[in-house]
């Protein structure tokens, strides 16, 4: 028992100690029985010191006694504070001088000190710069084992719940009892909170406290399950029982407690990680029916922000960006703090923890063995493993994958075919390949679409037979869907594979030709390229064989944008028509035309005009005008889809009038879909496949792929062929080679 815990009655007398009439005319003991009341106000300075030359030592009937008060008890810091200057207080000497400051001992002090090795107490009276600092004797006499302060050392720091607020006891001044503190809101351990709200609130605290471990939990378990994407989001795919965190509750648990909470850190960050990458899947398979890829994909991010800019403005990508950065931040906090409050739970209460744990890992195992299903739904799954797992794979076979395309760069059939024997079926031809953007067979194919895009065929049959010419379609799958065109064209001309942005990149600083590269390797034709979508630089057009090429600023258009589309396809073609196609005494010519009206979001879209209005297409101003807002169209699916089918439509009639205005029999037209358009169109469906379509005037040209099985007309049959769009490009060639037909 320390020397400084106060006994609860005097001792016997001592012949040294000071008269009890006399102490108690000249120092005021403390008289409130409650808690908070202080004995004295009065600055220390207005005290009469009491000096020593020894403090009296307890006897051990004192200390037996004394043993009784043990710190925590339920008797008050003034109930203590006033036994303890009976015993505590020396006898005071008239002719001792008085100290010259708070921080100075009488010298018999310190000699007693010194001799004794126990600091000389100090009157309990709290004084008002006692209550500044939080100190009073009463405090020093509850925490009997802590050791006494030095003179000089400063206030001693008291917890709340010891500091009893005073009331002024000079005369004329009431008293007033201070109510006793929350012992659950003080209690050591319990955080203030923010203006010590948790100490005045303590059952609100309490319920925040639980509310927000439970929403920890909530959060962990819905980031662990959540699909990643948005059309497998039901109710039953998040009411499951997950095995990941259950084993992670098994790993934090066995570490130490400065390892738990770094591994639930860093366990909360990767999780977060995780749940951005799902989040950035939705948008992906949202627009390209497929997850993000970890290799390739991170240059279609910026040309994501370039389609948000042009279909919603610079404040629209602006503000896009910043709401993907904030959700970036704020998912990774809120996970890892998430973890970190679950591990820091788990540490408090480890046997509780350790025993659901088990139960919780017993009941995964029964149901995953048993095969437990709510609704067809497997109730334990491990499908974030699973998810992990597939990522693992696919970055793995990104990486391994330049390996393999490098193998096939360098196979081609006719790379040492002299150029007097390629392509001799069309020699003295205009030929025309022509893509149109989202052309997929969801136009042909879906209910709510097929009937209007089935006359706007038959209106074109009618109107190219009308000037003579015919055509055969067929299926082509593309290796992308929503959007990647660039990557179908270079598929559909290069007769490789081209599925992702470094196989492309590869491809266009290769040596590998294209379809469009051997005809002007034949030096019979004159190759140009009209690529309205193009509205920047375009190093890669040089690879594709075009001796010229014709972007959005090169067509002398003067009229708007039409969201995404810089130039309508209609005064596209015309103005091929003015700048190449219409030209006397030329050479034949080979051109690459990408028609990009139908582009998404189809909103606003342009319509047919006569042609001799186009003018420089200020027209278009007007039509623009008229035409419907993006935002008001993207808020249904159904208006989505009718604007994609009007989009089609206007593709199409642009076309099919071209070649019946300027077509004649040395035109040969092939035209295609570049991919499928986005799911929302589509309904989600994986089917890849686009029309392709020959049309011409000369009967010749058509006989020579007579075997390819192709239907008649410009709608292919719903069991056409359907060939790889990579596998285009040789069969072509073959076909109008010296051997085909």
């Amino acid at each position: 028992m320390s020397h400084l815990t106060p006994p609860r009655q005097l001792p016997t007398a001592d012949p040294t100690a000071p008269d009890p009439a006399e102490e108690a005319s000249t120092a005021p003991t403390a008289t409130d029985p409650e808690p908070g009341a202080v004995a004295d106000l009065r600055p220390r300075d207005e005290r009469v010191p009491d000096t020593t030359d020894e403090a009296p030592t307890p006897t051990a009937d004192d200390e037996a006694e004394a043993e009784d008060v043990e710190p925590g008890s339920d008797s008050t810091a003034a109930d203590i504070a006033g036994e303890a200057e009976h015993v505590k207080t020396p006898s005071r000497e008239a002719d001792v001088p008085q100290a010259s400051s708070a921080g100075d001992e009488p010298a018999a002090a310190r000699t007693a000190e010194k001799s004794t090795g126990a600091t000389p107490a100090e009157p309990d009276v709290a004084t008002a710069d006692d209550l500044a600092t939080g100190t009073t004797a009463a405090s020093a006499a509850v925490t009997a084992d802590e050791p006494h302060a030095e003179p000089g050392d400063g206030p001693v720091s008291v917890a709340p719940d010891q500091v009893a607020t005073a009331a002024d006891d000079e005369p004329g001044t009431e008293t007033t009892d201070a109510p006793a503190p929350d012992v659950a809101a003080s209690s050591p351990g319990t955080r203030p909170g923010w203006f010590g709200w948790r100490r005045r609130f303590p059952r609100a605290a309490a319920v925040v406290r639980v509310g927000t471990t439970v929403l920890a939990g909530v959060f962990v378990v819905v980031a662990d399950l959540v699909p990643d994407r948005l059309d497998r989001i039901t109710l039953q795919s998040v009411l499951r029982l997950p095995v990941e965190p259950i084993l992670l509750a098994i790993v934090l648990l066995a570490l130490p407690a400065k390892a738990r909470r770094v591994g639930a850190v860093v366990a909360g960050a990767f999780l977060g990680l995780t749940t951005v990458l799902k989040f950035i899947d939705m948008g992906f398979y949202q627009t390209l029916a497929r997850p993000f890829d970890l290799v390739f994909d991170w240059t279609l991010l910026s040309d994501g922000a370039d389609w948000v800019k042009d279909s919603f403005g610079r404040s629209g990508e602006v503000l896009a960006i910043i709401g993907v950065i904030v959700l970036f931040i704020a998912v990774l906090v809120l996970s890892a703090l998430a973890v970190l409050r679950l591990s820091e739970t788990m540490g408090r209460h480890r046997s509780r923890a350790v025993g659901t744990t088990l139960v919780l890992g017993t009941v995964w195992i029964t149901c995953f063995t048993l095969s437990v299903e709510f609704g067809s739904v497997p109730f334990a799954t491990k499908g974030y493993a699973q998810f992990l797992t597939n990522r693992v794979q696919w970055v793995r076979t990104g990486l391994g994958d330049a390996k393999v395309f490098e193998k096939q760069l360098h196979v081609d059939k006719y790379a040492n075919t002299p150029s007097d024997q390629l392509l001799t079926g069309l020699r003295g031809k205009d030929v025309m390949f022509t893509f149109i953007e989202s052309y997929g067979r969801v136009a042909i194919d879906d209910p709510a679409m097929a009937p209007e895009i089935d006359a706007t065929l038959k209106q074109g049959d009618a109107r190219l037979k009308a000037a003579g010419f015919a055509s055969r379609s067929g299926w082509l799958r593309s290796p992308v869907t929503g959007a990647g065109s660039w990557l179908a064209h270079s598929t559909f001309l290069s007769g490789l594979w081209i599925k992702n942005q470094e196989r492309y990149r590869t491809l266009t600083t290769s040596d590998r030709a294209t379809l469009t590269r051997y005809f002007q390797k034949t030096g019979a034709w004159r190759t140009v390229g009209i690529v309205p979508g193009v509205r920047k630089s375009w190093p890669e057009g040089k690879y594709f064989g075009l001796d010229h090429i014709y972007d959005s600023t090169h067509l002398g258009y003067q009229g708007p944008y039409f969201s995404w589309t810089p130039v309508p396809d209609q005064f596209s073609l015309e103005a091929f028509q003015k700048l190449e196609h219409g030209k006397k005494n030329r050479d034949p010519i080979m051109a690459e035309i990408i028609l990009a009206s139908s582009h998404n979001p189809w909103s606003p879209i342009a319509h047919m005009i006569d042609w001799k209005d186009l003018g420089d297409g200020k027209i278009f101003y007007k039509i623009k005008k008229e035409g419907t807002n993006p935002t008001e169209v993207w808020k249904s699916a159904s208006r989505v889809r009718t604007e994609y089918r009007k989009a089609i439509q206007y593709s199409l009639d642009s076309l099919t009038e071209w070649m019946q205005r300027y077509g004649d029999d040395n035109t040969v037209l092939v035209f295609l879909g570049d991919h499928q358009p986005v799911p929302t169109v589509t309904r989600g469906t994986a089917n890849r496949d686009v029309p392709v379509t020959i049309v011409a005037r000369d009967p010749k040209v058509l006989d020579r792929v007579a075997n390819w099985g192709w239907t008649d007309g410009l709608k292919p049959a719903p069991n056409a062929p359907e060939w790889t769009m990579d596998k285009f490009r040789d069969r072509f060639m073959t076909a109008y080679g010296p051997n085909g037909g």
